[in-house]
């Protein structure tokens, strides 16, 4: 039976308008400053989409794009400006920086009550601890995804491919926080398609095309595809969309599927970020 298919697209909408609904509601004033360095397209491509997210609900967006010669001095000085503007809630960085600039040193610069894209080490700390209050953009997206279409978490066996620190292993955290038992599988995990195949809920993360085919899914299973990789001018996903859902229960699409999720987060990250900054001044 063909599955169900995830609108990532849809579920978004409808966060975005209760966000909206919120800003309004408890008469807040969010902003958002990001950082984009260079002119790679799909970063630029990223960031405007971002700005348009925030123009359509209520926040306010600052941009600050530097040509790629700029230097890292220059760039931490900025982030430091930032920091101190009480006015500026998040502060987003799209990665990944030029050559010659510390990405990490960089993601360290930004203060904590101000890291929207959820990525530094004490925020991914609080979210090992059980603090949701400012979790990973992409994994935070997919468990909303779960959610919002209905599938059961608790009991259930999680098995993420995939253990980067933007992906993987914040989301391997979210579901274990939702009393899933988790397995995460990676490069060097043997036998994969045997442990793919236990798993109620197939999330994966691992950056190529197709690579997840039908006879590694479990029938019945829900399946979400993170992958983005862009082959011959198209995007597609680290699952072979067509065959697998034909087996799988739900299953998310690519594009359409977690990428809009991404921003919605975001979004939810800057207002819950306003909302405490209200909350202690």
């Amino acid at each position: 039976m063909p599955a169900g298919i995830i609108d990532g697209n849809k579920i978004r909408d409808e966060l975005l308008a209760e966000l909206a609904e919120e800003i309004r509601r408890k008469g807040l004033k969010p902003a958002l400053a990001t950082v984009l360095v260079g002119t790679d397209p799909a970063s630029i491509t990223y960031v405007n989409n971002k700005h348009k997210a925030c123009e359509k609900i209520g926040i306010r967006s600052v941009r600050h794009d530097f040509p790629e010669g700029i230097g890292e001095a220059e760039l931490l000085k900025l982030i430091s400006k930032l920091n101190k503007d009480k006015s500026i809630h998040g502060i987003l960085v799209q990665f990944p920086l030029p050559k010659g600039i510390g990405q990490q040193k960089v993601l360290e610069a930004i203060s904590p009550e101000k890291d929207v894209d959820g990525m530094k080490p004490v925020s991914l700390g609080k979210l090992l601890s059980g603090d949701e209050s400012m979790p990973s953009c992409t994994p935070f997206g997919v468990i909303a995804m779960l959610e919002r279409s209905g599938v059961k978490i608790a009991g259930k066996h999680a098995v993420v491919v995939g253990r980067s620190i933007q992906v993987g292993k914040p989301l391997a955290a979210l579901l274990l926080n939702r009393d899933a038992t988790v397995t995460v599988c990676h490069s060097k995990t043997r036998n994969l398609a045997e442990i793919t195949k236990q798993a109620d809920i197939l999330c994966v993360a691992i950056g190529k095309p197709k690579f997840i085919t039908k006879d590694m899914v479990k029938p019945g299973a829900v399946v979400i595809d993170v992958g983005i990789n862009r082959i011959e001018g198209k995007l597609i996903g680290d699952v072979d969309f067509e065959a697998v859902k034909e087996i799988a229960s739900a299953i998310t699409p690519v594009p359409g599927g977690v990428g809009p999720m991404t921003i919605a987060m975001l979004m939810r990250n800057t207002v819950v970020a306003c909302e405490k900054s209200t909350q202690s001044s």
